[in-house]
């Protein structure tokens, strides 16, 4: 049966980040309800799975109200360039963003800094971004790499790629869809897995709240730095979300029963550069998080290409599920080499 071809560009950053990519924010905000506050930074928690700000807020009479102001990772913030606090504690500051669906909290989108600059948390800020200045902090031009440095094609595959949102690098058709990776709203779902995807309550039900593991595929719906690495018989995908590690077996040794796990039992070969990868055994039981729920019977197959000058290694996934898809479904996606980056700890932290 031929496979369902879906062209997806990877531009997370056309909104604010709201994918299980990004820690599961749209089940703890609600992206419909904008609201500003000023106050005074009273604490800062500059970790994964999203930088906090405590900002106590006076009211007419001058009873102060704590509020918990999150935004993106410490893996985001470094790839816009920012590897420090940009505010301090003491520090008085206007934060616009989205409510908490339970407790006394927000999901930053703009923030004015004590300068007169405004931070805005997308990863393409424009001018018509800005709420409260017309000075924009920072800039973001590394997440829209068309290309990667060309400096190591020689490495191949093994060295550490980096998530692009610039439609050359994904070479795909403009008019794809510009959410996330596995972020389709369309897809050919059976009549069953719809209707599990109905009574799905993001709230309760999504696998990623409080630092759950993200297992296959949606594992591959990041925007963190991937690193391959060689181990002879094997080949590890070191994966930065979550400290992930998958590991791809390449000496043709058959393991007539694999243990079942969220990232599956994975095998490899090499198709001249192009690595392909084919995975049974998972036993995640999501898509991504979203609603749609997978089977036992799931099963993967993927090919990594680095292009000819090693700029850029594209990527494609078929996943086959006869429970959960009309018929097997193909996406697409690329990453660039830019060689100041690094694979850093996750160290995911539960709230």
């Amino acid at each position: 049966m031929r496979a369902q071809k879906i062209g997806v560009l990877v531009v997370l950053g056309i909104l604010p980040m709201v994918s299980s990519a990004h820690h599961n924010v749209g089940a703890n905000f609600d992206p419909s309800i904008t609201k500003e506050l000023e106050g005074e930074i009273t604490n800062i928690l500059w970790r994964n799975p999203h930088i906090a700000f405590t900002l106590g807020v006076k009211d007419n009479t001058g009873r102060q109200t704590e509020w918990n102001i999150e935004t993106h990772s410490l893996s985001i913030m470094r790839r816009m360039d920012v590897t420090e606090p940009f505010v301090e504690i003491g520090d008085t500051v206007k934060v616009a963003g989205w409510l908490a669906r339970r407790g006394q909290g927000m999901f930053a989108n703009n923030m004015l800094l004590p300068g007169g600059e405004e931070f805005v948390f997308t990863f393409s800020p424009k001018p018509a971004d800005l709420r409260w200045s017309d000075r924009l902090w920072g800039t973001n031009k590394r997440w829209f790499a068309e290309n990667g440095n060309t400096s190591a094609s020689e490495r191949g595959i093994f060295r550490i790629w980096s998530t692009t949102f610039s439609a050359e690098a994904q070479a795909v058709p403009s008019e794809a869809v510009r959410t996330g990776f596995l972020d389709l709203r369309d897809y050919p779902l059976t009549a069953e897995a719809r209707a599990l995807q109905k009574a799905f309550d993001p709230i309760t039900d999504d696998p990623l709240l409080n630092c759950g593991l993200k297992g296959m595929p949606g594992i591959m719906n990041n925007p963190y730095p991937m690193e391959f690495v060689d181990r002879g018989d094997t080949i590890e995908m070191r994966i930065e979300e979550y400290d992930t590690v998958r590991v791809i077996h390449m000496n043709d040794q058959l393991v007539l029963e694999p243990e079942p796990s969220i990232y599956g039992h994975s095998t490899g070969y090499w198709d001249d550069e192009t690595l392909v990868i084919q995975t049974s055994h998972n036993n995640w039981g999501h898509f991504k998080g979203s609603g749609i729920r997978t089977s036992s019977d799931i099963s993967f197959v993927e090919q990594f290409t680095p292009t000819q000058d090693g700029s850029r290694l594209e990527y494609q996934l078929i996943i086959t599920d006869p429970a959960t898809f009309t018929e097997p479904v193909e996406l697409k996606k690329a990453w660039v080499w830019l060689p100041d980056v690094a694979v850093e700890p996750y160290n995911c932290i539960a709230d």
